[in-house]
C-alpha cells in the first residue's frame, strides 16, 4: 500500500487550490518563543534538527559607496591552456573586505602544509593589479584562484535560488554562529581533491606525475596543483553547496545518489566555464560554431586527466555514440554512472543551442544554413559566443533551481528530471524554445525513466499538489514570516525555530497527515518506537525567484525526514532507512507540493538492501552500535574513483 501511495501521490491531484483554502488554527505558532520554551508537541510528536540554523550564512552586503565587485584574475580552465585560447580570465568577484588568507564572511583560507604564504587581496598594490597575476609557481595566486572560483560559484547559487545558501557540515562549536567554509589549496600530497563535511573544508591535493603519465603541455617532473583547475574547484565547491541544500544526499542509499552528486558538480563546473568569454570565443572559433567539436567547452579537468595517465580529460559532457549509452548499460561506480546524467543534460543544451543558432547561420549564409570553409565571420562568431554563454547561464539556473524540487533523501536520476520540469514550468510556463522537451528527449534516449510515471511527457512529469486536501498554514504565510531584510535573507534562529515547529506540528497532527508527508508515527504498534524516530524538520528556507519576464515567485522550501531501522537477513545486518518529503509552501501558507519518499516503501527498502551487498554499498555503509549498518557521511566528492 505504501508503494502505491508513493506512486499515486505524483499523479493527478485530488484536491484543488480552492479545497486547500480552509485555514488551520495555528495561533500557538504565530510568535517566536524565548529560549527554553517549547511549542505544542515539540519533542513528543516531531523534532527540529539542531542544524536548522545553518541557513544563517550571510555574505557581505556592500554599503552605499562601496564597490559591488572585485576584479581578480584566474585560470579559466587550468595552467595547461595556452593564452591565445583564453587561458586567463578577469572575473568580477562579489566584493567584501578581506583579511589576509584570504578570509571573508563565508570563506577562510587555511593550510595544512608548509606552503603558508598568505594572499593579501586588500593590499593597495595588489588591488591596483586586479589581484595576483596568474602563475603556477606563486602560492598567493593559488589561494586567490580558489577564493575567486568558490565566490563565483556561491554567487551563482545565491542568484538562482533567490536566497543565501547555508552549509551542511557538522563542525563542532557554536551552531548559532554562522560558520565559514575552510579552503585548503595545498591540503596534502595526493592525486585528489574532496569536500570534507566533518571538518567543513574543501581540500586540494598536489602531486608530481610520472613521465609516462604526462601529456599535453604538462612538463614531466613538475608539480601539478588541483587548486589551479577551475573545474576541480567549482566541482568541489558544488559538493559543499549541495550538501547545504540537501544534507541527506550524503546518505548514499543506492548508486543514483552518489552519481547525482558527481554529475551535478560536473554540470555546474562546465556551465560556469561558459561565462569566460575569451575561452568560449576561442573554442567556438576552432569548432566553427559546432559545440560537439569544442573540446575546451566539453571536457572536464583536462590537466588532471592528462597527468594521471588518462591521456585526456578526466570526464567529458559528450557521448558521441549513436544511440547513446543507456542507464542500464553503465557501471554503478558513481563517476561512471554520473556520465549518463551529465551527457543527457548537455545533449539538451546542444539541442537548444542549435535551435537558437540556426537563424543566425541562415542569415550569414544567404539562407542555405551551410557554412563555407574557413574562419567564421567575426559578427557571426560574436553572436554565437554571446548566445551560447547566455544559454549556459540559463541551464545552470535551471539545474540549481531544481534542487528545491528534489526529494529530501534517496534521489533517483529520473526524479531530477521531474524537479527540473516542475521548477522551470513554475517560472516559464510557455517554454517557446522547447527547453523542457529537449530535456525529456535526452533522458528518454538514455533510459532514465522516473518511477511512478507512465509517459515521458511534460504534463505527466510535473510534480502534483498533495493527494489529500490540506488546509492553509497561517503561521507559515509570508504575512507572519520575519526576515533579515527580504525573503532572500534568512531570519534569526528563534524565527527559524518557530517556522520549523509550525511545520512539524502541521505534519504530525494526525496519522493521515503523517502518511501524506511520507512518515510514520513512532507510536504505531506495528513499527515500535525503537525502530522509527520522530519526524524531523531538517530545514526551512524562504526563496525569492525572479523569472525571465520579471515575475517574482515567493515560497518556503522545507525538508522533513524520518529514520527507521529495517531488519536484515543472512546477507546483511539491520540497517538504517530514511524517508520523508520536500514541502513547498506559497506566500499564502498553502501547501503547493509534497515530494514524497515514503518511509514505509518496501520497493526502496529492497533496493537499498541490494545496494548494501555491493562493493560500493560496503564502502558507504559500515556497522555501528549493535551491528546496525549506518551511512558514512564524512568524506565524499573525491575526484578519483572509489
Amino acid at each position: 500500500m505504501a508503494d502505491y501511495f508513493e506512486a499515486t501521490a505524483r499523479s493527478e491531484p485530488v484536491c484543488s487550490a480552492m479545497e486547500q483554502k480552509r485555514s488551520l488554527d495555528m495561533d500557538g505558532f504565530l510568535h517566536p518563543l524565548a529560549d527554553g520554551q517549547r511549542y505544542p508537541a515539540e519533542g513528543t510528536a516531531y523534532q527540529v534538527s539542531r542544524w536548522i540554523n545553518r541557513a544563517q550564512v550571510r555574505p557581505y552586503e556592500p554599503a552605499a559607496g562601496e564597490p559591488r565587485s572585485r576584479p581578480l584574475q584566474i585560470f579559466a580552465v587550468d595552467p595547461s591552456l595556452p593564452r591565445h585560447r583564453g587561458a586567463i580570465a578577469t572575473v568580477q568577484v562579489p566584493y567584501e573586505p578581506l583579511q589576509p588568507g584570504p578570509t571573508g564572511m563565508i570563506f577562510e583560507t587555511t593550510e595544512t602544509s608548509p606552503r603558508t604564504a598568505q594572499a593579501d587581496l586588500d593590499n593597495p598594490m595588489i588591488l591596483l593589479r586586479n589581484g595576483y597575476a596568474p602563475s603556477p609557481s606563486q602560492v598567493e595566486f593559488h589561494k586567490q584562484m580558489v577564493y575567486a572560483v568558490c565566490s563565483l560559484t556561491y554567487a551563482k547559487f545565491q542568484r538562482a535560488l533567490g536566497r543565501f545558501v547555508g552549509w551542511g557540515f557538522e563542525r563542532s562549536g557554536d551552531l548559532n554562529c554562522p560558520q565559514k567554509l575552510r579552503l585548503r589549496p595545498h591540503c596534502s600530497e595526493e592525486r585528489n581533491a574532496y569536500y570534507d563535511r566533518t571538518d567543513g573544508s574543501l581540500n586540494f591535493g598536489y602531486y608530481t606525475p610520472a613521465p609516462e603519465e604526462t601529456s599535453d603541455r604538462n612538463v614531466p617532473g613538475a608539480t601539478v596543483f588541483t587548486c589551479l583547475s577551475h573545474d576541480v574547484i567549482a566541482h568541489e565547491m558544488t559538493h559543499a553547496l549541495l550538501d547545504g541544500l540537501r544534507s541527506s544526499f550524503a546518505v548514499i542509499s543506492h548508486p543514483d545518489v552518489a552519481a547525482f552528486h558527481e554529475s551535478f558538480a560536473d554540470l555546474v563546473a562546465i556551465f560556469q566555464r561558459f561565462s569566460y568569454r575569451d575561452v568560449v570565443e576561442a573554442a567556438m572559433a576552432e569548432a566553427r560554431g559546432n559545440l560537439a567539436e569544442a573540446e575546451l567547452l566539453t571536457e572536464i579537468a583536462r590537466q588532471f586527466g592528462n597527468t594521471v595517465g588518462l591521456g585526456g580529460a578526466l570526464r567529458t559532457t559528450l557521448d558521441k555514440s549513436e544511440p547513446p549509452k543507456r542507464y542500464e548499460q553503465v557501471s554503478s561506480e558513481p563517476h561512471a554512472l554520473s556520465t549518463i546524467l551529465t551527457t543527457a543534460v548537455f545533449e539538451a543544451f546542444q539541442t537548444i543551442f542549435k535551435r537558437k543558432a540556426r537563424p543566425y547561420v541562415r542569415l550569414a549564409t544567404g539562407g542555405t544554413g551551410v557554412l563555407p570553409p574557413g574562419h567564421l565571420p567575426g559578427e557571426l562568431l560574436d553572436i554565437l559566443t554571446s548566445e551560447v554563454s547566455k544559454l549556459a547561464d540559463q541551464f545552470l539556473n535551471i539545474c540549481i533551481r531544481a534542487i528545491d524540487y528534489c526529494p529530501p533523501v534517496d534521489i533517483e536520476l529520473g526524479e531530477f528530471l521531474r524537479a527540473v520540469i516542475t521548477a522551470d514550468y513554475e517560472l516559464v510556463p510557455e517554454d517557446p524554445w522547447g527547453y523542457r522537451e529537449a530535456w525529456i528527449d535526452a533522458f528518454r534516449r538514455r533510459g532514465i525513466f522516473p518511477s511512478g510515471v507512465d509517459f515521458m511527457a511534460e504534463d505527466a512529469l510535473l510534480w502534483r499538489p498533495p493527494l489529500m486536501p490540506l488546509p492553509i498554514a497561517p503561521a507559515l504565510d509570508f504575512a507572519h514570516l520575519a526576515f533579515h531584510r527580504s525573503p532572500a535573507q534568512p531570519a534569526d534562529r528563534r524565527e527559524l525555530r518557530r517556522q520549523a515547529c509550525a511545520l512539524g506540528w502541521y505534519v504530525t497532527r494526525s496519522p493521515e497527515c503523517l502518511a501524506a508527508f511520507g512518515c510514520l508515527s513512532p507510536q504505531d504498534p506495528a513499527v515500535g518506537r525503537r525502530h522509527v524516530t520522530m519526524p524531523e524538520v531538517q530545514s526551512i528556507r524562504s526563496a525569492q525567484r525572479i523569472g525571465p519576464d520579471g515575475q517574482i515567485v515567493y515560497d518556503l522550501v522545507a525538508e522533513i525526514t524520518q529514520r527507521r531501522l529495517v531488519p536484515g537477513n543472512d546477507a546483511i545486518p539491520e540497517f538504517e532507512f530514511y524517508g520523508g518529503s520536500t514541502v513547498i509552501i506559497d506566500a499564502e501558507g498553502m501547501i503547493r507540493y509534497v515530494i514524497v519518499k515514503n518511509i514505509d516503501s518496501t520497493r526502496r527498502q529492497k533496493r537499498q538492501m541490494d545496494f548494501l551487498r555491493t562493493e560500493y554499498g560496503s564502502h558507504f555503509w559500515q556497522a555501528g552500535d549493535q551491528g546496525c549498518l549506518k551511512p558514512q557521511l564524512g568524506f565524499f566528492g573525491h575526484l578519483t574513483a572509489i
